[in-house]
Formats: structure tokens, C-alpha cells, sequence
């Protein structure tokens, strides 16, 4: 089956499984540790279950990689999807609409699709690498924003020293705490946001797969604090730190946060 049209199909699946947890105490149950050492929320494993059963019966990849199960191997299929199955758990669990399913598929450690999908509304993102990036399957495009003193940028804002953020704070025009990078990336790529930085080093893998290439196809420059490319291990217990902005702004942004 078309990876992107098997992750419509799984996105609804999760979307009537987590329906009942949404804005409910019991989707923030903390039922057990994950493979990323951090608690896994009843919600979360709801969603992962559901997309793990899908991808198994369908021959989808040979490894599937996530941050609550970590590494399942499955037969059948060939390459490595990496599955964020609630980007966005505390944003669901509160009942706030902005999370995310969000899921890539890779080979040879790049990554060829990327789909993420607003569970809230069912607005959907998704890539094909060197074929651009669309939402709801129109293109999307980057800002054109130059200035800093113009543009409107995401930061994680869950605990992380805030002091190498306020050279920069000082310069943009907005900033937004939105809580959920898979889709803080998405929004860079599709230019309603300018700029997203995470400085925890927590950001994984299974994090930021399908939201950097949505963002780089669609224009955006992604990065490490250096300003060179990002890499992940196939590993949910390491974490990056992570720079994605319109490609205008990277060097300016990088500068201000030395």
C-alpha cells in the first residue's frame, strides 16, 4: 500500500480511538515507563497500539521505530517508519487542539515521506522528498520574513534555561509556545510561523523525522545549533537541539543564540 495513503488511514484510526481520552483525565493515566525513559500516558499508548497493529498487518516497513515502544521489528515490508503517536500529549490530554499523529519513512537513514496530521482538526501535512510539501494536499511555501524584527518564531518552552534564548528574545517581534514540534515544524513550512527553536537537547528522533522534511521541502532550513545539518541515531533515548526557520533568518538566528 502508498505509505501516505496507509497513514490517512491509520490518522483516522486514532483519531475515533483517542476520541473518549481527549481533554480526560484518564488519556493522561500514566500507565508505565517508555522506551525514551519518559511516562507513557494512556492516550499515547492507545494511539501507538493502533498504529503498530496497522503497520503489521499491512507490510508497511521492516523496523518501526517509537518513543513509547522503541524499536518493533516487522515482517514483511522494507525500510523504517519512525512514529510519534501523540506529538503533543499534554496539549491533548488538556483538551487544547493542537497535537499530532506524526510518522516518516525512511531508508538508508533518509527519509523519503513524512506525514503529520493535526489530530484536533484533521488538517494534514505531508512530503515526498525532492517533490515539495503540501497541507490538505495544496503546496505550501516558507515566509519571506527577513527581519528578525518582523517575525513570529516557536520555542519549546518546557524546562530549558531560557537565558541563551533572550539575546533573540530581545530582537523578534513574537514569540509562540504552541507545544508540539511535529507541527511547529509543519507551521515553518507552510509560513504561518518564521522560525521554531528547541535548546532542551530532548528533541528525538521520532519527534522531528517527518516535521524537518515537511519544512525543508517546502523551503525551510533545518539545522543543530551550529548551523549544521541535523542527525538523529535510530535511538529514542538521544536528543537534539533543533534551529528550523524560513532559511532567511538561520544565520541571524544562530548568531543571536551564540
Amino acid at each position: 500500500m502508498d505509505f501516505l495513503s496507509a497513514c490517512d488511514e491509520m490518522a483516522a484510526l486514532v483519531r475515533e480511538r483517542i476520541r473518549p481520552l481527549v481533554g480526560s483525565p484518564e488519556g493522561g493515566q500514566v500507565i508505565r515507563m517508555g522506551a525514551d525513559h519518559t511516562p507513557t500516558e494512556r492516550i499515547d499508548q492507545v494511539a501507538e497500539d493502533c498504529v503498530i497493529g496497522y503497520v503489521r498487518e499491512h507490510d508497511l516497513c521492516s523496523l518501526l521505530i517509537s518513543e513509547e515502544a522503541g524499536k518493533v521489528p516487522v515482517d514483511g515490508g522494507k525500510g523504517t517508519i519512525f512514529l510519534d503517536p501523540v506529538d503533543g500529549t499534554y496539549n491533548a490530554v488538556a483538551g487544547i487542539p493542537f497535537y499530532a499523529l506524526s510518522l516518516a519513512w525512511a531508508t538508508g537513514g533518509v527519509v523519503h515521506q513524512a506525514f503529520v496530521q493535526d489530530l484536533s482538526s484533521g488538517e494534514t501535512f505531508t512530503a515526498i522528498r525532492g517533490k515539495s510539501a503540501y497541507c490538505n494536499r495544496k503546496p505550501i511555501c516558507v515566509s519571506s520574513t527577513s527581519r528578525l524584527d518582523a517575525c513570529a518564531m516557536s520555542v519549546y518552552g518546557r524546562k530549558f534555561d531560557p537565558t541563551r534564548m533572550m539575546q533573540l528574545g530581545h530582537k523578534i517581534r513574537r514569540w509562540r509556545l504552541l507545544g508540539a514540534s511535529a507541527l511547529e515544524l509543519c507551521y515553518v513550512g507552510a509560513g504561518r510561523i518564521d522560525g521554531f527553536v528547541d535548546l532542551r537537547g530532548t528533541l528525538r528522533v521520532t519527534d522531528a523525522a517527518a516535521g524537518m522534511l515537511i519544512c525543508t521541502e517546502a523551503g525551510g532550513m533545518v539545522s543543530d545549533l551550529n548551523g549544521d545539518p541535523l542527525e538523529f541515531p535510530d535511538e529514542v533515548t538521544v536528543g537534539r537541539c533543533i534551529i528550523a526557520t524560513n532559511g532567511k533568518l538561520h544565520h541571524k538566528v544562530i548568531e543571536y543564540l551564540r
